[in-house]
C-alpha cells in the first residue's frame, strides 16, 4: 500500500501510483487530512466494489464510466455527471456496467486506507 502524506495542498494525479484493491478495481489516495479524505476510485467493466459499511459519510461522484450502485436496499445505474451520498453505517456497494471512475469523498478521513 502506498502510504501518502496528508494534507497535499496541490495534487498532481499524473504522479499518484494506482494502488490494486480488487480484481478489476484499483484506486489512488489524492489528498487527506483528518477530517476529510478524497479517493479516486478506477474500475475496469466488471469490476465489484463489494457490499460494505463503515462509520464515515461518504460522497461520490462518477468522473467516468456507468455503474449499479446499491445504497441500502436500492440499487441505480449512474453515469458519468452523476453522484451518490452515503450516510454512516449504511451498507453500499457498486458493480462497473462500464469502465470508468469514481472519486469518492469520505468524512472523516479513511484511517484503514493509509
Amino acid at each position: 500500500m502506498t502510504v501518502r502524506q496528508p494534507a497535499t495542498r496541490f495534487v498532481d494525479d499524473q504522479s499518484l501510483p494506482w494502488e490494486p484493491v480488487a480484481e478489476g478495481v484499483k484506486r489512488k489516495i489524492m489528498t487527506y487530512d483528518a477530517n476529510l479524505m478524497m479517493v479516486k476510485v478506477a474500475f475496469e467493466t466488471g469490476g465489484i466494489g463489494a457490499v460494505h459499511s463503515h462509520v464515515h459519510t461518504q460522497m461520490s461522484y462518477v468522473e467516468s464510466g456507468a455503474f449499479d450502485i446499491t445504497i441500502a436496499e436500492e440499487t441505480r445505474t449512474l453515469r458519468a455527471g452523476d453522484a451518490y451520498y452515503i450516510p454512516p453505517n449504511v451498507r453500499h456497494g457498486a458493480v462497473c456496467v462500464e469502465a470508468g471512475v469514481l472519486v469518492d469523498v469520505f468524512t472523516p478521513m479513511r484511517e484503514d486506507f493509509v
